[in-house]
């Protein structure tokens, strides 16, 4: 049995009712063979780890499975990341194969990571070419949702305007 993480997602009692300052919960369509549904959640970088955490909470709230959903960040390691890495890569990447929880990781080696139901990028700092990366790979992996966190300007940018 591993330890708790560090910082563990906190229950908000007010993801379950999001008012106006609040995002609504991500909807939970069911996966095809189309193209993911993409939702953007404006964040500067200092808080998109913040709001990719929310976007986590409501999507498991709402009925998803935690194995549904992978997190690439792209600057700061996810604390949970960070702590199953210093069990060894191996380690971390067993988390990721068993497929029962959410998976956090970076995007330098999101590449590796399975296709999940629901993928959630952090943009959180980072070089440019990591958020090209981390959105690009998570468009490829992003069954039914994909949900980013970051400046929507940079955002569509990447992933096309209009998005």
């Amino acid at each position: 049995m591993r330890p708790a993480p560090p910082a563990q997602r906190a229950t908000r009692d007010t993801a379950a009712t999001p008012g106006p300052s609040g995002p609504a919960a991500p909807a939970a369509p069911e996966a095809t063979s189309a193209a993911p549904q993409i939702q953007l959640i404006p964040a500067t970088p200092d808080g998109a780890l913040d709001a990719a955490e929310e976007a986590v909470d409501l999507l498991l709230d709402s009925g998803r499975t935690p194995g549904d959903v992978l997190v690439i960040t792209t600057g700061e390691l996810h604390p949970w990341a960070a702590h199953e890495l210093s069990f060894g890569d191996a380690a971390y990447w067993a988390q990721h194969d068993a497929g029962d929880d959410v998976f956090y990781t970076d995007a330098t080696v999101a590449d590796r990571a399975a296709s999940r139901a629901v993928v959630v990028v952090a943009l959180n700092g980072g070089p440019e070419a990591a958020a090209v990366t981390a959105l690009t790979t998570a468009h490829s992996r992003a069954g039914a949702l994909l949900i980013v966190c970051g400046d929507p300007q940079r955002i569509n940018s990447v992933l096309g305007a209009g998005v």
